[in-house]
């Protein structure tokens, strides 16, 4: 899923070189192809994951790290690509974001192991940050507020499509070629993206001072890593280990700086004024919140849809399909809610809807019908991101002065990237405890030999990649799979449930915080 707000960052800006009739077909179509890039491997990845933990020998926490070492860069540093885009040249910060993230995706194809994968998919997170806002910010300041509105419909309509088809073409990259050309396909895209730009897109920078906010930057970073480093490596090393509990410490305290910082500073990456409005924290509370649950549920159910459900990646990868196309379809008619109703009353029943839909994904046991158990909850969950996602970026926008629109919208972007990698860190920790839990009580009146059993739950971290250990007779082997199995439904029922109720309580900031008629100062 796209983060909210992308639609708001092009909105909030001002054309400073307006593009002719020749060149604009060309910059959409370089913005396109940018977006493309990362919104696609943001989701094909999440398809290749159990793959990668079978080819490369993973654990559950490793491939956390593959997904969290990208959205931690990329949440961290979003905000001062913008930034430096704007100061710098938004077309030359753009390239090296497109370069960047084109020599990563070479590096994680190439990788050998995870720790390799890992490190190139951090350096694809800093590449990310700068591609991101950039492609954005050159939609902003190429077309006029009279041809904008054509454009960002352009925009939105070519990557919601390339975002859906995706996870289709990474499943059957998987299934018929290797997980590896899910990350090579980025190298003639960016090869694209850089020649148009440098033939037909215009540099543009902003003539406004300031400062890029590096220190805030560098401590959000360290806060965020912090964070996540404790409560993934928790799953594995235990609570007591001086590495969780001190980054967790070093963590929190990082963050608790960071806000001190940004409120002293003269050119703040989060100018905290912004939350002097209720309608705006509401807003980010509630986006906090919802795409939490929405972080987590997009890590978990390939696992679940391969290494449980037995689907195929293709099939995988088509699975959420109905998700991405109702809320693309349905954007206008929820924009319209804002209109007829105000965006309270959405916001309030959105998040609802869709906690219904992440209820309906704790129903299937294994081998669950798709079209029967499975279809109706991505279509439930679906509708209700078409009736959230809207109406919240009309709130952030009009929650502010109109010279501050673009900061608001790209502080509610990175926040919900930031929800998805503290959800991952955080939920994947619960998944693997109620694993765990299951697993053993389902094991307890079997006789196992005990070396057999120690190695079950000594690699039960694995999930629903754990092996069984060689050496038990045919019939106590397909005892232990299916234990396996139910153990890892067990687990994500949980953690479906905890996504329903945020989902819920995203409602209730709603319910509680946007409505008031206040707007932050400039």
């Amino acid at each position: 899923m796209k983060p909210p707000c992308d639609k708001a960052v092009i909105q909030s800006g001002y054309a400073t070189v307006p593009c002719t009739s020749e060149s604009g077909p060309w910059i959409l179509a370089v913005t396109i192809l940018g977006s493309s890039m990362a919104f696609i491997d943001s989701t094909v990845v999440n398809v290749a994951l159990p793959t990668l933990q079978s080819s490369l020998g993973g654990t559950v926490t490793d491939i956390q790290w593959v997904v969290e070492a990208y959205g931690l860069l990329l949440g961290g540093l979003i905000l001062v690509g913008g930034s430096l885009g704007d100061r710098l040249g938004r077309r030359r910060i753009f390239l090296v974001g497109v370069a960047a993230f084109a020599v990563a995706s070479v590096c994680c194809g190439l990788a050998p192991n995870i720790r390799q994968l890992v490190l190139a998919r951090a350096v694809q997170g800093v590449g990310a940050a700068f591609l991101v806002p950039g492609s954005l910010s050159i939609i902003s300041s190429s077309f006029s507020e009279k041809n904008r509105g054509q454009a960002i419909g352009t925009w939105s309509g070519f990557t919601a499509i390339t975002t859906a088809m995706g996870p289709i073409l990474g499943g059957w990259l998987i299934e018929h070629a290797s997980w590896r050309w899910v990350f090579f396909i980025n190298v003639p895209l960016a090869a694209a993206v850089i020649a148009l730009s440098l033939w037909r897109v215009p540099e543009s920078r902003t003539t406004a001072r300031g400062n890029i906010d590096w220190t805030g930057a560098l401590i959000a970073t360290v806060g965020l890593g912090g964070v996540a480093y404790g409560f993934v490596e928790s799953a594995s090393l235990g609570w007591s280990h001086p590495s969780v509990w001190g980054t967790l410490v070093v963590g929190c305290s990082s963050l608790i700086i960071f806000f001190i910082v940004e409120s002293s500073v003269d050119s703040p990456m989060v100018p905290l004024e912004l939350f002097r409005s209720r309608d705006f924290s509401g807003a980010n509370l509630l986006t906090l919140f919802l795409y939490a649950a929405l972080g987590i549920f997009f890590f978990l159910f390939p696992l679940d849809f391969i290494q449980v459900q037995h689907f195929s990646p293709t099939a995988t990868g088509a699975a959420a399909l109905p998700l991405i196309l109702l809320v693309f379809l349905l954007s206008r008619w929820s924009g319209g809610l804002v209109a007829k109703y105000g965006p309270r009353c959405p916001l309030i029943v959105g998040p609802l809807i869709a906690a219904a839909g992440f209820l309906l994904f704790a129903v299937p046991s294994v081998g669950g019908n798709y079209w029967r158990i499975l279809f109706p909850a991505f279509m439930t969950l679906g509708f209700g991101l078409a009736v959230s996602v809207a109406p919240l970026t009309t709130v952030v926008m009009n929650a502010v002065d109109q010279n501050l629109a673009g900061t608001a919208s790209g502080i509610n972007n990175a926040v919900a990237r930031v929800a998805g990698l503290l959800a991952i860190a955080g939920l994947g920790v619960m998944m693997v405890s109620a694993f765990s839990f299951h697993l053993n009580r389902s094991l307890q009146g079997l006789a196992i030999p005990p070396v057999a059993l120690h190695d079950l739950q000594s690699n039960e971290i694995r999930l629903a990649a754990l092996a069984v250990p060689t050496g038990i007779n045919s019939e106590m082997t397909a005892t232990i799979r299916v234990s396996i199995q139910q153990a890892f439904v067990f687990a994500f029922r949980l953690v479906m449930m905890i996504c329903a109720g945020l989902s819920i309580v995203s409602a209730l900031f709603a319910w509680g915080m946007i409505g008031s008629p206040n707007k932050a100062s400039s």
